[in-house]
C-alpha cells in the first residue's frame, strides 16, 4: 500500500474511534468529522494525496456509499479537492488551520518563550551578508565551476563501486574528523600540487570553507576578541565572524595584498586570527607577494595570531607560476589551511577540508561531535577515488581549459554590450570576474541593477557588499564559468540592454 496511504488511514481511524461516540452518529458524518479534524489540525500538509474512498471502507470496515458521502461534504466544503484520475487531495485554500505550528512567529508574544541567545540573536541579524541566493540562474552566478564538465559518468561508477562492495559495518557511525584514506589522499595531493607537507591527522574533513570558519570561529572567538579580515572579502566571512560578536579589524590590501603597516595600529587590540585569500584575493583578484606572506607570518608570530589561509581556487589561480604559501612558510605551525572542492567540482558535493594547528584538533573534533558528528562516509569514500584514480587532476585540467575559453569570451562581449561598465586588466586566475562602473554611483544604484538582472535571470553579486563598513567601490561580481559559449553572447546582450 501507498506509504502516504498508511499514515493517513492511521490517523484517520484514530480520529474515527475517537469521534464515534459524538452525536450525531451517522457513520459518514463521524468520518467526515474525523477527517476534517485530522484536515484542520495540520495533521496532513497541503495537497496530500488521501486514500481512494474503496481503501478507506475496507480499512475502517464501512460501506463505501458511507465513505463517498463524507468525501462529497468535505469536497462541497473545498477542504478537499478532486480531479478526474488524480484522486483526492488536500487542500488549505478554505481551511483555518488551527495547530500550534502555524503561528505567526512574528505576532508571538515573546514574553511567554526563553530569550534567544545573544549569540542566536547575532546570526539571525547578519544572515543578510550572506551570498546566498536560492535562484537556479547560472548565468552569471559566482562561485560556480563549469559544471558542465563535471565527469558525472566517472562519479556514478564511482559511486555505484561504493554501495555493490560496502560492508555493513560501513552504515554504522564515521569518525568526525574524517576517513583515513580520504584525508591521507588530500595529503598526497596537497604535497604534489602546492608543494604542502603536512600530517594527514591535521586534516579536518567538512562541508566547505563556510563550516570551517563556522568551526574555528567557535573554537578561539569569544565576544569581543579581534580578528584582522581583508577589507573587501567573502561577504560568508564576514557574516561568520560578526555573528560571533568578534571585534572586527578590516585592513585594506594593495597590489602586494593585506596592508601589514596598517595592522601594526591593532596591535594592542591583540587580534587572535588573520583571515586572507593570498593566491587570489576575493573579490578584487589580487595575489599576495612573497615578501608580504613572509612578513604576515612573522607579524602573526611576533603577536601571537593564527593565520586562516583561505586558498580558494588555488588550482584556477596558480595555472602559470606557483608561489609557496603561508602554509608553508610557517615554521610555528599557527596557519589553519582551508581548501574546498565545491567551488572545484560543483556546489552540490559540499566537501571541503582544513589543515589545523596540533593543539585545535582535538578541539575541533570536539565541536563537530555535537554538531554535524561527520560527513557522508560514501561521498567520502568516492572523492579518496576520484583523487587516487587522477580523475581529479584530469577534470582540474579540463575546468581550466573550458574556463579560459569562456574568460577570453566574456571579456570580449562585455566590453561590446555593457559600455557604462569596465573590466580591469588581469590576467585569468578566478571563475569570476569584477566589473566596475565607470562614473560615479551609490550602493542602491549598484542593488537596483542586480534586482534587474535577477528579473531576466541573471544574477551578479554586489562589490559593495563585501566591504566592512563604507564601501569605497561600487561594481557587480559575475561568475562566467558555468556558462556554455554559444548562451554566453545572448545572456550578455540581455545584461547590457539593463546596464
Amino acid at each position: 500500500m501507498n506509504t502516504n496511504h498508511d499514515f493517513a488511514i492511521h490517523r484517520i481511524q484514530k480520529e474515527y474511534e475517537r469521534q464515534k461516540n459524538i452525536k450525531p452518529f451517522n457513520k459518514y458524518i463521524v468520518i467526515y468529522r474525523a477527517m476534517k479534524t485530522c484536515i484542520e489540525n495540520n495533521e496532513f500538509p497541503n495537497d496530500w494525496l488521501l486514500p481512494s474512498t474503496r481503501i478507506l471502507a475496507n480499512e475502517l470496515l464501512l460501506s463505501r456509499t458511507t465513505v463517498i458521502k463524507a468525501y462529497e461534504l468535505l469536497l462541497l466544503e473545498k477542504t478537499i479537492s478532486s480531479k478526474t484520475g488524480s484522486g483526492y487531495r488536500v487542500s488549505y485554500d478554505n481551511v483555518a488551520i488551527t495547530k500550534k505550528q502555524n503561528v505567526n512567529l512574528n505576532n508571538t508574544n515573546q514574553d511567554l518563550y526563553p530569550a534567544i541567545s545573544g549569540k542566536g540573536q547575532a546570526y539571525l541579524e547578519n544572515i543578510s551578508l550572506l551570498n546566498r541566493l536560492t535562484t537556479n540562474n547560472l548565468a552569471f552566478k559566482p562561485g560556480l565551476p563549469p559544471i558542465d564538465v563535471f565527469p558525472v559518468h566517472q562519479w556514478k561508477k564511482l559511486l555505484n563501486t561504493y554501495w555493490r562492495h560496502v560492508k555493513s559495518s560501513g552504515l554504522s557511525y564515521s569518525q568526525s574528523t574524517g576517513l583515513k584514506e580520504l584525508k591521507t589522499s588530500i595529503s598526497n595531493y596537497l604535497k604534489v600540487s602546492r608543494n604542502i607537507s603536512c600530517n594527514s591527522e591535521h586534516i579536518i574533513i567538512v562541508s566547505g570553507s563556510l563550516q570551517s570558519l563556522y568551526l574555528i570561529a567557535n573554537t578561539l572567538i569569544d565576544k569581543n576578541d579581534s580578528v584582522i579580515l581583508e577589507n573587501p572579502l567573502f561577504p560568508n566571512v564576514h557574516s561568520v565572524f560578526k555573528s560571533s560578536q568578534a571585534n572586527l579589524i578590516p585592513i585594506d590590501i594593495d597590489d602586494q595584498g593585506i596592508m601589514i603597516k596598517d595592522m601594526n595600529s591593532f596591535i594592542h587590540k591583540k587580534p587572535k586570527l588573520i583571515h586572507v585569500t593570498p593566491s587570489n584575493h576575493y573579490p578584487l583578484g589580487t595575489k599576495m607577494s612573497l615578501k608580504r606572506r613572509t612578513e604576515l607570518v612573522h607579524w602573526a608570530s611576533a603577536n601571537k595570531a593564527l593565520i586562516i589561509e583561505n586558498d580558494y581556487e588555488n588550482e584556477i589561480a596558480n595555472t602559470t607560476s606557483t608561489m609557496p604559501t603561508i602554509y608553508s612558510l610557517d615554521t610555528e605551525d599557527r596557519t589553519i589551511y582551508i581548501g574546498t572542492f565545491n567551488r572545484l567540482l560543483h556546489p552540490s558535493i559540499r566537501l571541503g577540508y582544513m589543515i589545523v594547528p596540533s593543539y585545535l584538533i582535538d578541539v575541533v573534533e570536539g565541536l563537530q561531535e555535537h554538531s554535524h558528528r561527520f560527513i557522508s562516509p560514501s561521498i567520502q569514500t568516492v572523492m579518496n577515488q576520484f583523487i587516487e584514480k587522477n580523475y581529479l587532476y584530469q577534470h582540474v585540467k579540463n575546468c581550466i581549459e573550458t574556463a579560459r575559453v569562456r574568460h577570453d569570451l566574456f571579456l570580449t562581449e562585455f566590453e561590446k554590450e555593457c559600455k557604462s561598465m569596465y573590466i580591469e586588466s588581469k590576467s585569468f586566475s578566478s571563475f569570476h570576474v569584477v566589473a566596475y562602473f565607470k562614473e560615479a554611483v551609490g550602493e542602491k544604484f549598484e542593488l537596483d541593477i542586480i534586482a534587474k538582472l535577477n528579473q531576466i535571470n541573471i544574477t551578479a553579486f554586489s562589490l559593495s557588499k563585501c566591504y566592512i563598513g563604507i564601501s569605497k567601490r561600487q561594481g557587480l561580481i559575475f561568475g562566467y564559468a558555468s556558462i556554455r559559449s554559444n548562451l554566453m553572447k545572448k545572456e550578455i546582450k540581455k545584461m547590457g540592454d539593463i546596464i
